[in-house]
């Protein structure tokens, strides 16, 4: 198994077209998605970008999709499997008089990750270096050898890392362009245990409807100062009167026993809440997992099973509410 901090500090290569890929377009796009998801999406211009989340009524997670303004369209990042999903349920807010028209390009597109700080080294022989270390979610279109992707900052990781999307037809050119450079060359499995390390909720774990995107840590994905949304008056609730019962945090475990994925955490033998995801590697064992707020926060000594573990903050995860 590759190790995580090598990943870090020098350059990996991942294909994540298993991912999906959605373009909204039509003159009321920006409207559309600000008034369906927690971020202010009306708020940002060509070549910029954020993550949101798609809640539902009551405020529960669906997805965290990047999304990403181009000139004509957005082009929405979201989960594996989930594009479907998404799809169907922004197509049923879609009234007649509506200007916005939505299509899964998933199949489209081929998405090649980078990641790691010599990323950058690889990545200026095309790009010029001040737009490689602009914010996060500045995208831009480029050409590599005379063939046209487009590149985004930031590998949806909170690390050092580019996304390049690219056309089927011309996808393989540029996977042994950069192949060529001898990159790591990283699976599914090593994303996701990247994912876990840095604190990324995912779909179908630690974003479902048992949760709300402000107990999941996803505080940098909501704005407070946009108007209404779906799901906005539960989520605004929450915030103003701190009623968030869980928290989503990491959890560093004894290496000497493995948990359950399922197994609950407990506090001298009382359960304070559930995992969600788990990794092993060679050198650590950790997990994600939903604890009750009263039982504590970082620096927690909890059980899983047997195991003795500590709650860490992690870098996607933030909790602190908000105007405070």
């Amino acid at each position: 198994m590759i190790n995580i901090d090598t990943i870090k500090n020098s350059l990996a290569l991942i294909d994540r077209s298993n991912f999906g890929l959605l373009k909204v377009t039509g003159d009321d796009k920006l409207r559309f998605l600000h008034n369906q998801t927690t971020n202010d999406i009306q708020g940002l211009k060509v070549g910029e970008g954020c993550d949101t989340v798609f809640v539902n009524s009551t405020g529960r997670n669906i997805d965290l999709v990047s999304a990403y303004i181009q000139e004509n369209e957005v082009l929405l990042l979201v989960s594996p499997a989930q594009n479907k999903k998404l799809y169907d349920w922004m197509d049923r807010y879609i009234f007649p008089f509506d200007k916005v028209g939505i299509k899964d390009i998933t199949t489209e597109y081929k998405i090649f990750t980078l990641i790691g700080e010599k990323s950058l080294d690889l990545l200026s022989e095309w790009v010029d270096t001040d737009f490689l270390k602009s914010a996060e979610f500045t995208h831009k279109i480029i050409k590599i050898d005379d063939i046209e992707l487009i590149i985004t900052v930031g590998c949806n990781l909170k690390l050092t890392g580019f996304n390049l999307i690219i056309s089927q037809e011309k996808a393989s050119y540029i996977w042994d362009r950069i192949t060529s450079k001898n990159p790591i060359l990283i699976n599914d499995k090593d994303y996701e245990n990247l994912r876990i390390l840095q604190g990324k909720p995912t779909s179908n774990k630690e974003l479902t409807d048992e949760y709300n995107p402000l107990e999941s840590g996803l505080w940098d994905a909501i704005s407070f100062n946009k108007g209404c949304y779906i799901g906005q008056e539960t989520i605004a609730r929450l915030n103003t009167y701190k009623g968030i019962k869980q928290k989503l945090w990491g959890i560093k475990l004894d290496k000497s026993i493995n948990p359950e994925i399922d197994n609950i955490i407990t506090i001298e033998g009382e359960k304070v809440g559930k995992i969600t995801s788990y990794l092993e590697t060679e050198s650590e064992k950790f997990a994600l997992g939903y604890i009750r707020t009263k039982a504590g926060d970082i620096g927690l000594k909890v059980y899983i099973g047997k195991v003795q573990g500590e709650v860490v903050n992690l870098p996607f995860i933030r909790h602190e509410y908000y105007g405070n």
